[in-house]
C-alpha cells in the first residue's frame, strides 16, 4: 500500500482594492501563498494577463516545481550509484499554449537543460543515465499531461 502525503497551502487574494471585481481591469491578480513556518510567497499572474512582473506566477512556479524534483531525484540517484555531483544549475522552460474558445489553454512541453558538475572519478555515461531514473520518480512530472524533456550537460573537474 503506498503512503499519501498532504501539502496545505493558504492562497490569499491581496488585489480586491477598493473595487474588488466590478470589472475586469479593476482589481490586481496579486495574491500571497503560505505554508506555515515559512516566508510568503508573492504571486501574481503572468504580466500577459494583467499580472505584476515582480511576482512569481502559476506557470513559472509550475516549471520551477518540475525543475526542482528532477534534480532532487537525480542527486538522490547519484548519491546512491556512486557519482560525485559538485554542481547542478537547470535552465528549464515551459512552452504554455494560451488556448482559444475551442481549445483551453495547456503546457505543451517542458525542457530541463540541467548543467551538471561531476568529480572526475564518477561515471559520465552512469550520470547521463540516471536522468532517466530520475524523470521517472518525478512526483511532479509524472502528474503532468505534458512531455518533459531533459537536455543534460554533464562536465568533470
Amino acid at each position: 500500500m503506498s503512503k499519501l502525503h498532504q501539502y496545505n497551502i493558504r492562497t490569499t487574494w491581496t488585489g480586491a482594492g477598493e473595487t474588488g471585481t466590478t470589472n475586469y481591469k479593476a482589481y490586481s491578480r496579486d495574491y500571497t501563498l503560505a505554508m506555515d513556518g515559512r516566508p510568503a510567497i508573492l504571486g501574481s499572474s503572468d504580466p500577459n494577463f494583467r499580472g505584476d512582473a515582480t511576482r512569481h506566477n502559476p506557470e513559472e512556479m509550475l516549471v520551477a516545481a518540475t525543475s526542482s524534483c528532477h534534480m532532487l531525484w537525480y542527486l538522490h540517484f547519484c548519491a546512491v550509484n556512486g557519482v560525485v555531483v559538485k554542481s547542478y544549475i537547470d535552465e528549464a522552460e515551459g512552452i504554455m499554449d494560451e488556448g482559444n474558445k475551442e481549445a483551453p489553454g495547456h503546457f505543451t512541453k517542458i525542457v530541463l537543460r540541467p548543467r551538471i558538475t561531476i568529480t572526475a572519478e564518477s561515471d559520465v555515461a552512469k550520470a547521463e543515465a540516471l536522468h532517466e531514473n530520475a524523470h521517472h520518480a518525478c512526483f511532479i512530472a509524472n502528474t503532468l499531461n505534458c512531455p518533459v524533456e531533459c537536455e543534460p550537460t554533464i562536465e568533470w573537474d
